[in-house]
């Protein structure tokens, strides 16, 4: 309790204040409120209670507009006790200052996990004039995969992921007695997916006019799969607008994003948007099918049927994005590091354990970011497990991280 509020305390500390009893609002302010409930869902004909925002699925969009200042309220209803009733929402991509970093959404880090029956305000200001696709998630232990992953802050959405039919803490318990990592049952593009010997669930349907030229905004929003997908050009990747380049093909690793624009200039007819994925042992579940993951592209006149032709994992001769080709649409050249930093990233063998320069990060009874307001600014301060590394203040750092073997390919 005495932690409880403590943390209350530092908070209300950094929240705006009201004056004449009326709280001041930030120019430019956008409000929402996101419920935290469980449902019973189907994305892929398998349903299975999950974790919903306002009980839908896929959750709801938030459009905002640069320079804009996103007030998110969260209220917890989870109640389910097969899955975690705590939760915390991150703001993946989006830029905190340290004044505001508590809002930023990792447990044990910069803040504590919200419980049921409870709520927290999320202050989110676009600063430094950021614009782009961004997404928001649990940020709880492996709660996300439970989730229907909220979209993004953005338009023209199109978001693929993997689907699990077990709950996370089921799944969690056998990867740590086994050491065998899960393999999802499915994978979905827009919420709609299919697994072997299951219901043949509609693809998704993207509808197109002859001629126009679309943007879509994609996430790969999954907990472990890499997607790989055909589109015609790169505008924007994870936030950063790129020169365009023209490609057939993408791979995109949990929780990478791109813009791409695709040019509706092929004859009135229905084709395959394919989607294909990879992510552990396909044979440790029978229900996967990589090649089941896909969605329809419609142009107007064509009829309402699926494709004639064969479903494929991609195109016969890919023009495949090389991520290393990208180049920011404005250059800007790195400012020289003041901090050098290598992180060796190592997955014990046969074990559920990560570790990050032979340390494997274990959750603080007392968050990080609570020490630190109390004062701690020395390495002996944390416990060897949070892995603290204590900066400069206003400094450059440079990390590098070193080449690994591990399969678990995530963007964060």
């Amino acid at each position: 309790m005495q932690l409880l509020l403590l943390t209350s305390a530092l908070l209300a500390l950094f929240r705006p204040h009201p004056a004449n009893g009326v709280a001041i609002k930030p120019r430019n302010l956008k409000e929402v409120t996101l419920n935290i409930e469980n449902a019973q869902v189907a994305p892929d004909g398998f349903e299975r209670a999950a974790i919903t925002a306002n009980g839908q699925y896929p959750g709801p969009l938030i459009t905002l507009n640069k320079g804009d200042f996103l007030r998110v309220t969260m209220n917890n209803r989870l109640t389910d006790p097969t899955m975690r009733r705590s939760t915390s929402l991150d703001f993946d991509g989006i830029f905190f200052t340290t004044q505001n970093s508590f809002h930023e959404g990792t447990p044990f880090v910069t803040t504590c996990p919200v419980g049921p029956n409870a709520s927290f305000v999320y202050d989110v200001p676009l600063i430094l004039n950021q614009t782009g696709t961004y997404w928001y998630h649990s940020q709880l232990s492996v709660q996300y995969v439970d989730v229907q992953p909220v979209d993004q802050l953005a338009i023209s959405r199109v978001t693929i992921g993997d689907w699990w039919h077990n709950s996370s803490v089921t799944m969690l318990a056998g990867y740590v007695a086994t050491g065998i990592v899960p393999v999802s049952d499915s994978g979905t593009f827009n919420g709609v997916g299919r697994f072997n010997g299951g219901p043949e669930v509609p693809f998704f349907v993207q509808n197109v006019e002859s001629g126009k030229r679309y943007r879509f905004r994609i996430i790969n929003q999954s907990a472990r799969n890499v997607f790989t997908m055909s589109v015609d050009a790169i505008i924007e990747t994870d936030g950063t607008p790129t020169t365009p380049m023209v490609v057939n093909e993408i791979q995109m690793l949990a929780g990478q994003r791109y813009s791409v624009v695709l040019e509706a200039n092929q004859p009135v007819a229905n084709y395959w948007i394919n989607a294909p994925f990879v992510g552990g042992n396909p044979a440790v579940n029978p229900n996967q099918n990589a090649t089941l993951s896909r969605a329809i592209l419609r142009y107007a006149g064509a009829p309402a049927a699926d494709p004639v032709t064969p479903m494929t994992l991609g195109p016969d001769n890919p023009n495949a994005l090389i991520e290393a080709n990208l180049r920011p649409l404005v250059a800007e050249a790195a400012p020289p590091s003041d901090v050098n930093i290598t992180l060796e990233l190592m997955v014990t063998p046969g074990k559920a354990q990560w570790n990050v320069n032979n340390v494997s990060y274990l959750s603080p009874v007392v968050p990080t970011l609570v020490k630190v307001l109390d004062g701690a600014n020395m390495a002996a301060d944390f416990n060897a497990t949070e892995n603290t590394f204590i900066l400069p203040a206003n400094s450059v750092i440079q990390i590098h991280f070193l080449p690994n073997d591990d399969d678990e390919a995530h963007r964060k």
